[in-house]
């Protein structure tokens, strides 16, 4: 997200919850970062943002994120959040901000996806394993420190 963001031309603010992150964030592209756990950081970027993409499926701080939007800004989830979503409807109301949410896109808008990415060179980030070793890549996975897909490669004959 942090890389065709940055190829649109955005401003990008990347959100972390792991400080080893930041680095890595803005080495793909993000302009700053905001920590999403920090609720003195998330208050000092009230109001900056237009738009923001929740990619996670985590719990977050619902409330702090939609904040950080500026007047009619928009929070929009593509992670599927499997806990009850609590926030205040207040500031959704006075600044006009709206939430929103979209499945995996038509096969015809993932081409389109795929072709501006082969223009700007965006590459995912993944770690391979072969398929023998799948037991240690799911143990990589769950430890939260796949950096930031994994991968299993055949390796079977």
């Amino acid at each position: 997200a942090v890389k065709f963001a940055r190829a649109w031309g955005c401003e990008v603010t990347a959100f972390t919850s792991s400080p080893s992150k930041r680095e890595e964030a803005l080495a793909l592209g993000a302009h700053r970062t905001v920590s999403s756990v920090d609720l003195q950081e998330l208050k000092a970027a009230a109001g900056s943002l237009d738009f923001l993409l929740i990619t996670v499926g985590a719990s977050l701080e619902w409330d702090a994120l939609i904040n950080t939007l500026a007047p009619k800004g928009r929070m929009h989830l593509v992670g599927v959040v499997t806990d009850k979503m609590s926030l205040k409807s207040g500031s959704l109301l006075s600044w006009q901000r709206s939430l929103s949410a979209s499945p995996t896109p038509s096969p015809t808008l993932l081409a389109r996806m795929l072709d501006f990415a082969a223009r700007h060179q965006i590459l995912p980030q993944v770690q391979r394993y072969p398929m023998s070793r799948v037991n240690e890549a799911v143990a990589h996975l769950r430890s939260g420190q796949a950096r930031y897909r994994v991968v299993l490669d055949a390796d079977f004959d």
